[in-house]
């Protein structure tokens, strides 16, 4: 029997170790992509893979890739609920505490294409927590993707549409009002490549991470940096 070929292509470290821990070792010859100028025509037929899984790869995928391979991604939200950027931070800022990963065939519009599973997902902890956890979730759905073949279903229902949020957005906001609310600001930006939750003061910028929630009051780590421009005159 003939050896299947697979892609595995990631920018996460936590993917990364995942890859490397626990999808390498499924049957088949597997194949790890970390840097997008790899994920060329060339090497994608060079390979010639049954599918190419992206687990938090957030670029977008040119059409020829598309055309000529089957790409599954993985986005942290009930589709057609949450198309669109930042789903982890878009469902903690709205209150939610739970949601599903869906795996689907990726299409040339974005988180728009038809499923192949639904897997929970917690939301509880730092944003670098859940993403590690979704990790080995996700590694679940390609194993079971790969020895179970299954056709992928059309998204029902009306889209909800998620904007990617911008670094600016990780200021704190003056209008909290409880603990549990700028916890929930501060732990959905703590991970590799985000940008930390923040406040600007008096020439400073104070960076906001690993929070701990307690009874009534919030114990963190905090980075103090001098803003650019300003000095101790």
């Amino acid at each position: 029997m003939e050896t299947e070929n697979y892609i595995v292509a990631t920018l996460k470290s936590w993917n990364i170790k995942t890859y490397n821990d626990v999808i390498k070792h499924n049957p088949g010859s597997w194949h790890l992509i970390t840097d997008p100028v790899e994920l060329s025509m060339e090497k994608i037929k060079s390979i010639n893979p049954k599918y190419i899984f992206f687990p938090h790869w957030s670029l977008v995928v040119p059409d020829e890739i598309l055309n000529v391979a089957t790409c599954v991604c993985f986005h942290e939200t009930d589709l057609p609920y949450g198309r669109g950027g930042s789903p982890l931070q878009n469902l903690i800022s709205r209150g939610h505490k739970e949601t599903v990963v869906s795996a689907l065939k990726m299409t040339n519009e974005l988180d728009a294409g038809p499923i192949y599973l639904k897997t929970p997902l917690s939301l509880e902890g730092l944003a670098e927590e859940i993403f590690i956890r979704n990790s080995h979730i996700v590694a679940e759905m390609i194993k079971k993707i790969i020895t179970e073949n299954p056709t992928p279903k059309e998204q029902v229902g009306e889209p909800t549409i998620f904007k990617r949020r911008k670094p600016l957005e990780s200021r704190i906001p003056e209008d909290r009002d409880s603990l549990e609310s700028l916890f929930d600001h501060i732990r959905m930006l703590d991970a590799e490549s985000y940008p930390r939750a923040f406040l600007e003061r008096d020439g400073f910028r104070y960076e906001i991470s690993r929070p701990a929630l307690k009874t009534d009051e919030i114990i963190a780590e905090v980075r103090i940096t001098r803003l650019e421009g300003k000095n101790d005159d």
